[in-house]
């Protein structure tokens, strides 16, 4: 997630339970301006309504405030007024005091019990109890606060979750072609396998296949940030396909599956959007078709016009997706038990997709193929 701009690591206070530097807004430490590593990178910081809400409350805290002293001084001066002559009346009078005092009392109890209850679940957070949750309660302006309380402490955990997943993922697919370079090369250093072509060439494989997922787990996490840089130009989207076609022809051949295109004639051919990213959107969405298509099936890509975008759909014949792992498709890492790669290509296609604010989906029946379609704004994002 986006660290947000126009922030200094802070050198005062705790750092944030995710690990990050804590950051200073004048002399304290606060967010300040900036956008929190756990916020939404699609939803504005603070949110548009912010403001006006935390005015709204502040003026009828204020307001409240207000007419509780008016209510009284007006029962007191009552009281006393009334003291000297009409002492039932004045004994009335202290008795209203003392109700409207007691009320007060509880209407603020019922206003500050549950900000003091989110202050120390904050702190609690803060420690690293990141499955810390409130009750909203009270006025409606608290348990708002309740609420946005709970949903930043599920978005900590969340993240924090993904990143320990993450981390162990990446541990779990470097595991294997370090194993296997430690071993060639043990068995060369012993003499057990000769320093040839054959042996170096697997170990230049085995690097090439490390190199590979350190470079899509850079590109995922780049996009991921909010922080890839798109070169827009005009594009031939029809000349994309014809390229990820040719390019793939051969893999597909070797494999037994028929790869075509189908390109509509009304297709711009000067779409505002980045080809190289566009290609590798459409490298991985291939691959993927082709990896999970038997030999005689067929694999289909296919462009057109789309309401006001462009419609990108790559379709095939394979043995489908079941409805369980729908869900999770794009999640990286994620892939069947019989699949090749390192289950980060259709991750990196949607983050791709979304840095040129357009979407990706997928339907599927086990057993019947999927199909893969992206839906990509024509012009450039405003």
């Amino acid at each position: 997630m986006p660290d947000g701009a126009g922030r200094s690591p802070g050198d005062r206070g705790h750092g944030p339970p995710w690990g990050g530097p804590a950051w200073r807004h004048g002399d304290e430490v606060g967010w300040g301006e900036g956008r929190p590593p756990w916020w939404p990178a699609d939803e504005p910081f603070p949110p548009d309504d912010w403001h006006r809400v935390r005015r709204r409350f502040f003026r009828r805290a204020l307001v409240a405030v207000l007419v509780i002293l008016a209510v009284l001084v007006a029962i007191g001066v009552a009281a006393a007024s009334l003291g000297a002559r009409h002492p039932g009346a004045a004994a009335v009078a202290v008795a209203a005091f003392v109700v409207v005092l007691v009320l007060v009392l509880r209407a603020f109890r019922r206003t500050t019990a549950p900000i003091a209850e989110v202050m120390a679940a904050a702190d609690r957070v803060a420690a690293g109890d990141l499955g810390t949750r409130v009750t909203p309660s009270g006025p409606r302006a608290t348990r708002r606060l309740g609420a946005a309380f709970n949903q930043m402490a599920e978005r900590l955990e969340a993240q924090e979750r993904h990143r320990r997943e993450l981390f162990a993922d990446v541990a779990h697919e470097l595991r294997t072609p370090l194993a296997v370079l430690r071993g060639n090369l043990e068995g060369i250093v012993d003499g057990i396998y000769a320093a040839d072509g054959t042996q170096l060439g697997l170990l230049v494989d085995q690097t090439d296949a490390m190199a590979r997922l350190l470079e899509d787990l850079q590109t995922l996490s780049t996009a991921e940030a909010g922080a890839l840089t798109l070169h827009r130009e005009p594009a031939d989207v029809g000349a994309l396909l014809r390229d990820a076609v040719a390019a793939f022809g051969p893999s597909a051949q070797r494999a037994g599956v028929s790869l075509t295109a189908e390109i509509g004639g009304d297709l711009p051919t000067d779409a505002e959007l980045d080809p190289v990213r566009i290609g590798e959107v459409l490298r991985n969405l291939v691959v993927n078709a082709i990896r999970h298509t038997p030999a005689g099936g067929v694999v289909t890509v296919s462009a057109a016009i789309h309401e006001d975008g462009i419609r990108i759909a790559v379709s095939d014949t394979g043995r489908g997706i079941d409805a369980d792992e729908l869900p999770r498709v794009f999640d990286r890492f994620v892939r069947s038990a019989d699949s090749g790669g390192h289950g980060l290509g259709l991750a990196i296609a949607r983050a791709l997709v979304e840095a040129h604010h357009g979407t990706i989906s997928v339907e599927s029946t086990a057993g019947a193929g999927a199909t893969f379609r992206v839906d990509l704004p024509i012009g450039p994002a405003s």
